[in-house]
């Protein structure tokens, strides 16, 4: 499979084409089609023409490009890290152990997470790719918070 990409070549100023039908200038020929080229020139002191000649660039059969893989590839649902009030942990600790094992999280986010949980027994603390979900649940488990993971409904 080839595929046509114009490129252009820079001329000086004084340059003349005179291209004719079947020129090679005027086209290229490959594989029995003509790709039609495209003269530009300028006058004299204003930098030159422009000659646009293809490039050809051949692609390896059975090759996907980057795109076709990037749809072709499924994202992964994500999961909702969720944690549940408990009556032994202090809130101070609840907080300390959040900024510990959630990357990027704040004193102020990690705050209000454990203020909803700790009012409606539950909060979301991130929603991230499963793997990920299930590593900090252990995490937050691992330091005695009672966490849970569930799908989330809906996307981030």
């Amino acid at each position: 499979m080839e595929t046509a990409i114009c490129s252009r070549v820079a001329l000086p100023a004084n340059h003349v084409i005179n291209s004719k039908p079947g020129d090679r200038l005027s086209s290229y020929k490959g594989q029995g089609r003509g790709i039609p080229v495209t003269v530009s020139a300028t006058g004299p002191g204003k930098g030159g023409g422009l000659l646009e000649r293809p490039t050809i660039e051949k692609t390896t059969p059975g090759r996907e490009s980057e795109f076709d893989l990037r749809k072709s590839r499924k994202t992964a649902p994500p999961y909702r890290v969720m944690l549940h009030n408990d009556n032994f942990n202090k809130r101070e600790y609840v907080v300390q152990v959040l900024m510990k094992v959630i990357p990027g999280m704040t004193l102020d986010n990690a705050v209000n997470i454990m203020q909803e949980a700790h009012y409606n027994g539950l909060s979301v603390v991130i929603i991230c790719a499963q793997a990920d979900a299930e590593e900090h649940c252990m995490q937050l488990r691992g330091n005695g918070l009672l966490s849970s993971i569930e799908p989330a409904s809906g996307g981030c």
